[in-house]
């Protein structure tokens, strides 16, 4: 098992009368940049930062960063330059770009020179992740949502041909065009640098990423969701004549230790309900735009029968596995027992939840590396029978 620090970056200073959701639907596309305070925002990018790199020092086997845009949900638009930040500060951990929205970008060969520069100033270690982003995102770039899957998979295919054949070439695409591509550097990791790519229950996604044998990662769901998602993952490579090794499936979960079970959910339910009530309160309508998702991944997410974010209720987020919140030993188990049903081999531990303090951060940091860390590590994750 790893064990990863998932950070989101989120802008946790809304306005005091946030919940009154007919003036504020959403903390991204249309909510104003005027609630953001620079001064603010400076120290917190600092915080964060030293966030990430304390979760290095404790154990934690990855750091993570990604990539939003036009929100207070998540601060990176630019995860590249996260990660180059925290390149020279870090010398252990893999730093994790999960990742790079390609399909919003007009020049993924940019995206081709940063990753193999960052591959360098990480000195190897680097995993690139690839996103499509999400439906608002395309809405504040000016990209047709329809377009989403087919630039997705032209702007990845540029990029590794760039990372893995000698230039200088042309390429001339449905959405891109190159008179040459020939970059400088080329990634230091041969042939590149390690791929994981989040999905959300799409089976193009899940066909797509056991295709190219790359690591697959869930996003918020329930245990039930996710489970449909990883079998169809491990089905899609049993097609193509391969077992993917657990390390190619990975779980992306908030999580809260507290000193005691009683204590940690007095602390964490406000954190919690801050994430999946404010920075997870998004309409259908610019999460899943009409032409965003083919008709089978459309009717996969209508037969999940799930609820909206903001309709769950802190029990119901525990009860259904959005989120994991417990003393130490609570923890443990609970993370055992999705490990086992689940079959995951990496966890990416969002441990900086919502609006959480910097020094409840810490302290959860803490007990997790000391506390739940080990645990984790001891017991093998398995395939699920």
């Amino acid at each position: 098992m790893k064990v990863n620090f998932f950070h989101l970056m989120p802008y946790p200073y809304l306005p005091d009368d946030f919940d009154d959701v007919e003036k504020y639907p959403s903390p991204s596309l249309t909510f104003s940049n005027a609630h953001f305070d620079p001064a603010v925002g400076v120290d917190l990018y600092h915080r964060y930062l030293d966030e990430l790199e304390y979760a290095e020092s404790v154990g934690f086997d990855g750091i993570v960063v990604n990539e939003h845009h036009q929100s207070a949900y998540g601060t990176m638009p630019s995860p590249n330059i996260m990660a180059a930040a925290l390149a020279r500060r870090t010398s252990r951990a893999t730093i994790m770009v999960l990742g790079n929205a390609i399909p919003l970008r007009g020049n993924p060969l940019r995206v081709a020179e940063e990753i193999a520069m960052l591959d360098h100033l990480t000195k190897g270690r680097l995993l690139s992740g690839f996103v499509r982003g999400i439906g608002w995102e395309h809405f504040g770039h000016s990209i047709n949502p329809a377009d989403s899957r087919s630039r997705f998979n032209e702007a990845h295919d540029l990029i590794k041909k760039a990372w893995t054949e000698p230039g200088p070439f042309s390429w001339y695409g449905q959405h891109y065009e190159y008179r040459y591509v020939n970059i400088w550097p080329r990634p230091l990791q041969q042939p590149h640098p390690p791929i994981a790519v989040p999905g959300a229950g799409s089976p193009e996604t899940m066909r797509w990423v056991a295709e190219n044998h790359y690591t697959y990662v869930s996003v918020y769901a329930p245990t039930r969701v996710v489970k449909t998602w990883f079998d169809g993952y491990r089905a899609a490579a049993a097609d193509l004549g391969y077992v993917p090794e657990p390390e190619k499936i990975g779980m992306a979960l908030p999580v809260f230790v507290g000193e005691d079970d009683a204590s940690a959910h007095r602390e964490a339910r406000q954190y919690v309900e801050w994430l999946f009530h404010r920075g997870l309160r998004q309409g259908l309508e610019i999460v899943f735009p009409p032409g965003y998702m083919s008709p089978a991944a459309m009717k996969g997410l209508l037969k999940a029968n799930l609820k909206a974010y903001p309709e769950l209720s802190y029990e119901e987020l525990l009860e259904h596995g959005y989120v994991v919140v417990g003393g130490p030993e609570q923890v443990r188990n609970r993370l055992g027992e999705l490990r086992d049903e689940l079959g995951f081999g990496q966890l990416m531990a969002m441990l900086t939840i919502g609006a959480m303090p910097a020094e409840m951060v810490r302290r959860n940091t803490e007990i997790f590396a000391a506390e739940v860390i080990p645990e984790l590590k001891r017991a093998p994750a398995t395939v699920p029978g």
